[in-house]
This record gives structure tokens, C-alpha cells and sequence, in this order.
């Protein structure tokens, strides 16, 4: 054994830091809320909201409110029962309000009896979202009175518990600040919350949430904010309805069924709603307890194993198939499909606190069961409509018999091989063999293509030009979109397979940019490479690959200062901020930028600026890409109609 003294100052007794209340969640907001920037921002107003939604779920709230104040805080009210007021049975010297925002894992979610069935598993919610608040106050209605507490930064109590006036109304309300010293940017997005809570209506029926944005009422055009109350009367049924709004349906009766099973004090409850539609993609969203199950998980896992199982079944009790023909695989009885799987557990096993996949191994059982058995019954008392979908089944399976033999077809070519043999001629490859490292730029047009080539870092970034705009893969299938020769080379070039065969771990680059003009026109080209990658490599946009260049719009000079702006608002705060008289120029287009301005503003990892694109909302990103790229008009016009006041500083 060595005798080496150890060095003062190494791991000792005294290296082992025992951190208490709140203060691991500020030390590690990560860990609880996913991350500090915009999502984590957002995440903590799910978490109050979901504790209304909670409240509803146990048949006693009926309403929520939430409201964005000018100075970055947030007011969420509900009239459930209201938070106990009395002293906690472990802590007789504070209030149970107290313990609950002061105190991870402690709830009414832990078996108590507070709760059935709760989206907030670990307890740790509100008690979070005090931690990580430069501020926060929450007032209790209950038992005649109004209750008031206050807490300063990291959740500490700036007094206890005090009574207020007398009251016969029933709620909590929290009124916080998530506090700059943790956020990126405490800046919410309202169309995010705002579609997150017409989802959540959809999924706890004649449950209403008021959201209102009060942000800007100063500005004459604001007409005293923004208000939208979401109610959805028929639930997950409405929830369909709105999915396939910008879609036609090949059957006007939304499939929708429900199962229940209790075993001692455990609850599962199933419901189901499903509609099939004319276009190529699947669109099927999970829930359990209310909670977005993004990654899905085993309740997932047992719907898709039951509905094709029970397809086939039909399919060859009908003489669609043969006992002679091959089944219909998973992606045939999904291609076209829309659906809603919605859980209700008394104990749910989530992976993390975000809650993005259920791991409960007894739900997949009990969700193939019951769709097994209902979704047999369905089909059997609606022929006319079984008839359709089994023939759409029956045309996708041809589809991708097809799409198969253009694949195999355009590979023996070396369309599709990863080597550099199939590689697209257009595309300039980088010299780094670390993926991690790499970047491949789409750049629109061949002008623009050749400036990046200029500009690229060799080492680290490829460039492949395309011409002219893309084909809008949502009116299209797979075999047709592998037609198209931009398509093919961008599908070569990232070499990690298109359609149900992608796998990310082959993806040839660490980032995908998509580098296109900053108008109107980039703006469509990139929304058409965008439709593109969610519908057809869905994976490579899910797990973050993908970025959005943000090249300038306007050159500003002041002298021999140089300096750039992305938009209008952006050249007019520039403008109001320096002195000098200005030189203003604007790029009409990439190809106007010499590789040495191309690089400096787009393509500089040091200065350039990224937007990462993600579908965490997955629902609304379905939703929203078909109301915008699908072939039914009149859903876009709405869209338009109602959005067109988010919308400024438009380059037209």
C-alpha cells in the first residue's frame, strides 16, 4: 500500500456536502425540470396546472385559470378543495401548505388517499417550481377562509401560514416568478402553453381552462390581451376530430371505446379513439394520467401489438386476406391512422420526472386486452367502415411492398448506401470521421451552395445544395417521395435510411442545418425540408439532430463597424441602440453574401445562431403540419385567420 501523504484538500469526510430543503433542486434544476431553458421555463407551469388538472381527475375542480403577467410571472387559480391549511402530522410546528412547497416528495400522491390517479407522481412539482421562483405566493380557499403564504428566492418562507378573510369559496392559487438567476430566458411562449392546455382539455372532458396573456396590454393593438377558454365536451373524441381536421377521413364515425380493471387498490382504466384519413403518416399520441407520453412506453406497446393482431384477424374473417397472404405488418394498419390512447393509473412508473415513457409492465396485458376485445366488437358492428380500413391496410401493404423495391432498387444503385460511393454528386463532404463533430448544411440553391462551400470549415462541415423548393412530402407516400431527386440525395447524404427504416445511430453528421434565405420564400422551403424530415425521418428530428440556420437580413454600418440583424425588429432595436449615422443594406438573398460575411453571421459556431427544432409537443407539431402542408384548404385558412396577429415584422 502506498504511503503517500495525501494532498489537503482531497477526497476527505469534509469533501461530502449535504444539501437541504430545496437546495438540490437549485444546485440541479436539470434533474427535475429537464433543463433551464425554454422547456424547463414551461415545465413549471405544467407542473401547477397539473395539479388542477389532478384535482379535476378526482371530481372536484371544474375550472382553471392561467394568466401571464408583464413582469415575467405567472397566475394559475383553480376551485378544487384547496390545500390542507393544518399542521402536517410529521412537522406539528408548520402548516401542510408549508411542507408542500418547502419539502420534495411530499403530496396528497403517495397513497394517502388524496388521489386515485395523479400525473404527479414524485410529489415534487410545486415544491419545485418554489425552488427554482424569484418569488412566490400562494393564497388556499378551504374550511371558510382564505389562507396566504409567501416565499422569497429558492423557497424560502418570508412568514408563516396567515389567516386571511372569510370565504366560501374552494381553491389554490399560485401566483410565482421562475427566477433569471436560474432561466436562460424567462420568457414564455404563448402558442406552446396555449396548445399544451387545449390538450389537456381534450383529455379530461367539460373541464375548462382559461388562459390569458397580459403581457404588452399597454400597446394600443393588444386590445387588452389575449384570452382562449378550452373545453372539449366528447373528450379524446373531439381530440381526434381536431387531429384529422385538415385531413379526410375514410370513415365519418370516430372509433372510441374505454376498459376498466381494479385489482385491490390499483386502477387501470383504458380509452381509446382512433379515426383513420388520407394521408401516409401515424399520428398516435399516448397519455397516462393526463400526461404526454412522448417516448410512449408499455400502454403504447400493447395498443400497437392488439390493432394489428386484431386487423389481421378481421381482415382474414372478411376475405380480405387470404390464409395464403402475408399479414399486414404494424406500419400498414397505422399508415393513415390517428389516434389517442389516454391511461389512468393509481401507480404509475414514469422513466424521469418529465414523465416521457410509462414503464408499468402490467399495462401492455391489460391495454392489448381490452383493444383486442373492443376494437373487435367495433369493427364487427360497423362493416361498412372495417371495409374501408382494411383496404387501406391492404393498399399500404402494397405501397410499402413498392416502397421496399425502390429502396433495394435505388441501394444496388448506391442511392442509399452510407458509403461514399452512393454519396449524391452535389454534396461537398467534410474531412472529420467523428459524426459527433460534423455538420451538414441543406443550403438552398446552387448560388448560396457554392458561397458555404467557400465559407465551410472543410474539417467539420459538408454542404449540400438543393434546387428549388422540395416536394411537399404530406400530400405524397414514401414510394412516390423517393422519386424526387432532391428527396434521394438528402436521404443519401444522411445515410441512415427513410421511412421505418431509420436508424439515427447511422446518421452521418452530428447536426443537420437547414440554411436557407431569410424571407418569405426561405421560409417555405425550409417548412417543406421540415415536413420532410418530421414525416419520413422522424427520429433525426425527435432526438434534436436537426437546426434552422438564422443568416441576416439587414447589414447595419457605423463607421467601420459592421453588424447584422436577422429581422426588422431586430435592425430597428439596433438602430435605437447605437449612435452615428447608419449604412443600412439588405441581403436579398445567401447568394449576395460574400463566404466571408456567410461565415461570420451563419456558419461560425463562435457567433453564428442556431434554432434547434424538436417536437416535444408532438400532438401539435401533427396537427399544425398538416393544417399547413395538407391538401385541405380550409382548416389553413383558419390557422391563418386566427394567428395572423402573432405574426409581425414579416419580410413581404
Amino acid at each position: 500500500m502506498s504511503t503517500r501523504r495525501r494532498p489537503k484538500g482531497d477526497y476527505s469526510e469534509e469533501s461530502i456536502s449535504v444539501l437541504e430543503g430545496l437546495e438540490p433542486v437549485r444546485q440541479r434544476p436539470g434533474m427535475y425540470i429537464g433543463s433551464t431553458g425554454v422547456d424547463g421555463l414551461h415545465h413549471l407551469v405544467y407542473e401547477i396546472v397539473d395539479n388542477s388538472v389532478d384535482e379535476a381527475l378526482a371530481g372536484y375542480a371544474t375550472k382553471v385559470e392561467v394568466v401571464l403577467h408583464d413582469d415575467g410571472s405567472v397566475h394559475v387559480t383553480d376551485n378544487g378543495r384547496g390545500i390542507p391549511v393544518g399542521p402536517h402530522p410529521q412537522y406539528p410546528e408548520t402548516s401542510t401548505v408549508e411542507v408542500v412547497l418547502t419539502k420534495l416528495h411530499a403530496g396528497g400522491k403517495f397513497g394517502g388517499g388524496g388521489y386515485h390517479v395523479s400525473g404527479g407522481l414524485h410529489g415534487v412539482g410545486i415544491s419545485v417550481v418554489n425552488a427554482l421562483s424569484e418569488h412566490l405566493e400562494i393564497e388556499v380557499c378551504r374550511d371558510g377562509n382564505e389562507y396566504v403564504q409567501t416565499f422569497g428566492q429558492g423557497g424560502v418562507p418570508e412568514g408563516p401560514l396567515r389567516k386571511g378573510r372569510k370565504t366560501k369559496a374552494t381553491g389554490t392559487t399560485i401566483h410565482f416568478k421562475p427566477d433569471p438567476a436560474i432561466f436562460e430566458e424567462v420568457d414564455f411562449d404563448r402558442p406552446t402553453l396555449a396548445k399544451r392546455f387545449q390538450e389537456t382539455a381534450f383529455l379530461v372532458p367539460n373541464f375548462t381552462i382559461v388562459f390569458r396573456d397580459e403581457r404588452n396590454v399597454a400597446d394600443p393593438g393588444a386590445e387588452g390581451g389575449w384570452e382562449r377558454e378550452y373545453r372539449a365536451k366528447h373528450g379524446i373524441v373531439d381530440f381526434v376530430e381536431a387531429l384529422n381536421a385538415s385531413r379526410t377521413a375514410l370513415h365519418r364515425r370516430v372509433i372510441h371505446f374505454s376498459g376498466e380493471r381494479t385489482e385491490g387498490d390499483r386502477l387501470m382504466s383504458l380509452e381509446v379513439a382512433a379515426q383513420w384519413n388520407d394521408t401516409y403518416a401515424d399520428s398516435v399520441h399516448s397519455f397516462v394520467n393526463v400526461v404526454n407520453t412522448r417516448h410512449g412506453g408499455t400502454h403504447e406497446e400493447g395498443f400497437r401489438m392488439a390493432l394489428t393482431g386484431t386487423l389481421n384477424k378481421i381482415a382474414k374473417e372478411m376475405g380480405v386476406l387470404r390464409e395464403s397472404d402475408e399479414n399486414f405488418t404494424g406500419d400498414d394498419v397505422r399508415e393513415g391512422l390517428t389516434a389517442v390512447v389516454s391511461v389512468k393509473l393509481t401507480h404509475p412508473q414514469f422513466e424521469g420526472q418529465t414523465k416521457a415513457k410509462l414503464g408499468n409492465t402490467e399495462v401492455k396485458g391489460f391495454v392489448r386486452s381490452v383493444v383486442n376485445d373492443e376494437l373487435s366488437l367495433w369493427l364487427k358492428q360497423h362493416k361498412a367502415d372495417t371495409k374501408a380500413i382494411l383496404k387501406r391496410c391492404k393498399d399500404a401493404g402494397n405501397a410499402r411492398r413498392a416502397a421496399r423495391k425502390a429502396r433495394d432498387l435505388a441501394r444496388r444503385k448506391g442511392v442509399l448506401d452510407g458509403a461514399d460511393a452512393g454519396l449524391p454528386g452535389k454534396l461537398v463532404d467534410c474531412q472529420n470521421a467523428d459524426r459527433s463533430e460534423t455538420e451538414l448544411f441543406l443550403v438552398e440553391g446552387d448560388s448560396a451552395g457554392g458561397s458555404a462551400v467557400s465559407a465551410r470549415d472543410r474539417f467539420t462541415q459538408a454542404i449540400l445544395p438543393l434546387r428549388g423548393k422540395l416536394l411537399n412530402v404530406e400530400r405524397t407516400s414514401l414510394a412516390r417521395a423517393l422519386e424526387n431527386a432532391e428527396v434521394a440525395s438528402i436521404a443519401a447524404a444522411l445515410g441512415c435510411g427513410i421511412g421505418h427504416d431509420v436508424d439515427v445511430t447511422e446518421l452521418r453528421y452530428g447536426k443537420v442545418i437547414l440554411l436557407s434565405d431569410a424571407d418569405v420564400d426561405g421560409s417555405h422551403i425550409r417548412t417543406l425540408l421540415l415536413t420532410f424530415l418530421f414525416r419520413f425521418m422522424t427520429p433525426v428530428v425527435s432526438e434534436g439532430r436537426v437546426y434552422v440556420a438564422q443568416p441576416p437580413l439587414y447589414q447595419v454600418r457605423f463607421g467601420q463597424d459592421r453588424v447584422y440583424a436577422a429581422s426588422e425588429q431586430e435592425l430597428h432595436g439596433l438602430l435605437d441602440a447605437r449612435n452615428g449615422k447608419p449604412v443600412v443594406s439588405r441581403f436579398k438573398g445567401l447568394g449576395e453574401m460574400n463566404a466571408e460575411q456567410l461565415w461570420e453571421t451563419t456558419m461560425n459556431p463562435a457567433t453564428r445562431r442556431l434554432v434547434r427544432i424538436t417536437v416535444e409537443e408532438a400532438a401539435l407539431a401533427d396537427e399544425v403540419v398538416s393544417k399547413l402542408m395538407g391538401s385541405v384548404v380550409e382548416p389553413r385558412k383558419e390557422w391563418i385567420s386566427q394567428n395572423a396577429g402573432d405574426a409581425r415584422f414579416l419580410d413581404i
